[in-house]
């Protein structure tokens, strides 16, 4: 994902894009031994997945019949140190021309310009139509001259440092169409100098084969970019919506990598900072620091979010902060592009270093997230050492190579969003735990303990509720009831026999109502029924009545056979009242006055026994 450290172990020191370094080989080997190993492994890697280029010094000839002919195998290389020879210098020098000390189309990292003799042909059957093409877009000044017969034919300038809008041809890479007239013998000589790796693939296309190239490198950048931005459109999205810091750290470092990618393969300066000399300079480490900072912050959000007073999440939050600080520096100014580039080459290490123990731990519980980041971090460290050999001449120059660390960034951001995915889980999981919880606590609000039908609260809830249908074609009964004789037997048989009775009497009860009505427990042996949707004062007569004859047969409980009756009392809305809490005292009235007159009854109070539960 880190696409901002390219690191060179070359003697002359780091790669970064735009820059060179001069740190010694030696310590950095011994700081993090793990890059041997994986520069090696990606050096296998590309032997068994592309073969070396053959070196060849004999002049090439461009028959039209091949559209694309590499012009590396025929070059030869003249080192300018003073950086002041002219054209007609070189070509006074031609036989200091030797062959370049790699067989890959690289010469590492160099702070002196060097001079490519390529000598060509062309035959007489030969249209003549050819463009030149070195596919690296990040070096800075690019002077090339055809020459035939000792003097210059044709003259261009390239270079990243170059205007964009100056080019000859208006392409993502380095590009000139040459004047060339069959039959003639030439030599091509091309001055590189660049503060970044000097990365030469250099080739010659007939227009149509360039054409074909660059779209097709054009498309593979658009779904790259694409993809990136689809990621951060979503985590921002995400992160509007739930206000999860991980989404939005993940957005930082997903732009970061992005417009580093786009700065190294030239997309940025072909369609966003074209003719902006500043952002060309500045946006490769401004992009390293932005996605550094994401790093810092996202690394430190997975592993130690829920731990806000943990150092490393401390630390991590402090390595960010520096990003920021340095980024603000450097844009002004303050800092050069060397110094942010040594800077970061070693900075952009920290958070995955940090980072490696607490995902590894995470991934020995088999937690995800510790899996999802060493698996990054692991093809972030591949792609890195096969940029290594890349510099360094060990693994030769093509599309494979070329591209294997943007598709590391992209196959790490594709992993840093499993763990973003996994985080939506837990937050879904944790979302489902509080409506559980909430549920259960709303629930001992309002629902008896023993019996689980509604308590006081819950009755009132649901009487407030029905009380709002009923009407004078749908009536609403509310029956107050006690239980006849549960003393003696909670006195006898104990309080568990006394609570396995009120359980079978909510049965009894709920048997012989309709699903819609509400049984509900006051407290002690005190019940309520509610039924709506009446259509008569009998009918709610009825009911009752029923009611009362559902108890007249005993209550088997174990071994133990107990009887006990019920007094009813109930009231009917609207005609007696249209208020929850006066039907519920007429019924209580009622239930009250049948106690007094006997036990085992049913009344109904409309309005005339108030009284007489005063």
């Amino acid at each position: 994902m880190r696409t901002y450290h390219l690191l060179s172990t070359t003697s002359r020191g780091l790669y970064w894009p735009g820059t060179s370094i001069t740190m010694p080989r030696r310590p950095l080997m011994q700081t993090w031994p793990w890059l041997r190993p994986l520069t090696w492994l990606a050096l296998l890697w590309a032997l068994l997945a592309c073969p070396w280029a053959q070196a060849a010094a004999a002049p090439l000839v461009l028959h039209d019949e091949k559209a694309t002919i590499d012009a590396w195998p025929a070059a030869n290389l003249l080192v300018d140190p003073s950086l002041e020879l002219t054209v007609e210098d070189v070509i006074a020098r031609r036989d200091l021309f030797a062959m370049p000390p790699s067989v890959g189309a690289t010469l590492g990292m160099r702070p002196d310009a060097v001079w490519l003799r390529i000598p060509f042909s062309v035959p007489a059957s030969s249209d003549g139509q050819w463009i030149l093409d070195l596919n690296h877009a990040d070096l800075n000044h690019v002077d090339v001259y055809l020459t035939t017969g000792g003097s210059v034919a044709q003259q261009a300038t390239l270079g990243s440092l170059q205007p964009y809008s100056q080019r000859p041809l208006q392409s993502r890479s380095h590009a000139v169409p040459l004047n060339l007239l069959p039959g003639l013998e030439y030599e091509l000589l091309v001055r590189i100098q660049t503060r970044g790796a000097m990365i030469l693939p250099i080739a010659f296309h007939k227009p149509a084969a360039m054409l074909s190239k660059a779209i097709n490198e054009q498309m593979l950048q658009g779904v790259l970019t694409g993809l990136a931005l689809c990621l951060l459109v979503y985590s921002v999205a995400q992160w509007i919506s739930l206000r999860e810091p991980l989404f939005i750290y993940y957005a930082l470092l997903t732009s970061g990598s992005l417009l580093f990618s786009m700065h190294l393969f030239g997309v940025g300066r072909q369609y966003l900072w074209s003719n902006s000399l500043w952002h060309e300079v500045h946006i490769a480490g401004l992009a390293a620091l932005l996605a550094t900072c994401g790093s810092f912050l996202f690394i430190s959000q997975a592993l130690a979010g829920d731990r806000p007073g943990s150092r490393f999440l401390r630390a991590m939050r402090g390595g960010a902060v520096l990003c920021v600080v340095l980024a603000i520096a450097y844009a002004v100014d303050a800092i050069s592009t060397r110094a942010i580039a040594a800077i970061v080459s070693i900075l952009g290490l920290v958070p995955a270093l940090m980072g490696i123990p607490g995902a590894a731990r995470r991934a020995a519980r088999g937690d995800g997230v510790g899996t999802s980041l060493l698996l990054a971090w692991l093809i972030y460290f591949i792609a890195t050492a096969t940029v290594i050999g890349v510099i360094n001449g060990w693994v030769p120059v093509n599309f494979w190579t070329l591209h294997s660390f943007q598709f590391g960034a992209t196959l790490d951001m594709l992993l840093f969003m499993r763990v973003l995915g996994l985080r939506t889980k837990a937050l879904r999981l944790e979302a489902q735990d509080a409506n559980r919880e909430r549920d259960v606590m709303h629930s001992l609000a309002h629902t008896d303990p023993l019996t689980g039908l509604p308590n006081r609260r819950g009755l009132s809830i649901a009487l407030a509720s029905a009380l709002s249908r009923c009407g004078p074609e749908k009536l609403l009964a509310v029956y107050v009831m006690d239980l006849d004789g549960f003393k003696p037997v909670n006195d006898q048989h104990g309080h568990d026999i006394g609570d396995e009775l009120l359980i079978a009497v909510t049965r009894r009860l709920q048997g012989h109502v309709r699903q819609s009505d509400v049984v509900a427990r006051l407290g002690g042996d005190e019940f309520v029924v509610m039924t709506g949707h009446l259509s008569s004062t009998q009918q709610a007569q009825e009911l009752g009545e029923k009611l009362l004859d559902a108890f007249r047969s005993p209550f088997s409980l174990g071994d133990i056979k107990v009887q006990v009756g019920l007094t009813i009392g109930y009231a009917i809305a609207p005609h007696d009242s249209n208020d929850a809490v006066g039907l519920l005292k007429l019924a209580d009235a009622a239930m009250y006055s049948g106690k007094q007159g006997g036990k085992f009854c049913v009344r109904r109070n409309t309005g005339d026994l108030a009284l007489s539960s005063a």
